[in-house]
């Protein structure tokens, strides 16, 4: 396998590994055009728990949009705790304000006993849905984000992948 690559010559060798920097380029372009679109920093989000069953299902990817800001009472949402990078999926059980008040949101998963309230960080009651929301879903596909949950749970699996990938695309031949 490695004699392969030490076959290549210079200019071969190049053009391989710039074509792999082309498809990880045009993956980023890609995301990022959709967070735009969707008015989201996040426009694809895996389920991580079972809090929301029978909704969703763990590893379901989930569609999100964050055009229109006036969330209502049932409709679910992601949102990430202040100060912590996790997002979580919930529905809106109560709404208070809007108009010319900040909108705030209650949520909560369809298969917990409890609101969200212990959840959010130290002293907030509600989401602030400018500040917290990072979208509503739109759609979803089931089961497909299996493979981030087992990448994130196995980190070698990652690193395998990675590897993989990238010596594919330079052992390619034209």
């Amino acid at each position: 396998m490695f004699s392969s690559i030490a076959s290549l010559q210079p200019r071969q060798l190049a053009a391989q590994v710039l074509n792999f920097a082309l498809v990880l380029s045009t993956a980023f372009m890609l995301w990022k055009g959709l967070s735009v679109f969707t008015n989201s920093s996040s426009p694809i989000v895996v389920v991580l728990s079972g809090s929301m069953e029978p909704a969703f299902e763990r590893g379901d990817l989930l569609f999100l949009w964050n055009r229109g800001m006036d969330t209502q009472v049932g409709e679910i949402v992601v949102y990430n705790v202040r100060g912590k990078d996790i997002p979580i999926v919930h529905r809106v059980v109560r709404r208070f304000g809007g108009g010319s008040a900040p909108l705030q949101l209650l949520t909560k998963g369809d298969n917990n006993a409890a609101d969200d309230t212990e959840l959010y960080a130290r002293g907030q009651d509600y989401l602030e849905r400018s500040k917290d929301v990072v979208g509503s879903v739109v759609g979803y596909v089931p089961f497909v984000g299996y493979v981030t949950i087992l990448l994130s749970e196995y980190p070698w699996l990652k690193t395998a992948m990675l590897g993989f990938m990238a010596l594919t695309v330079v052992l390619q031949r034209e």
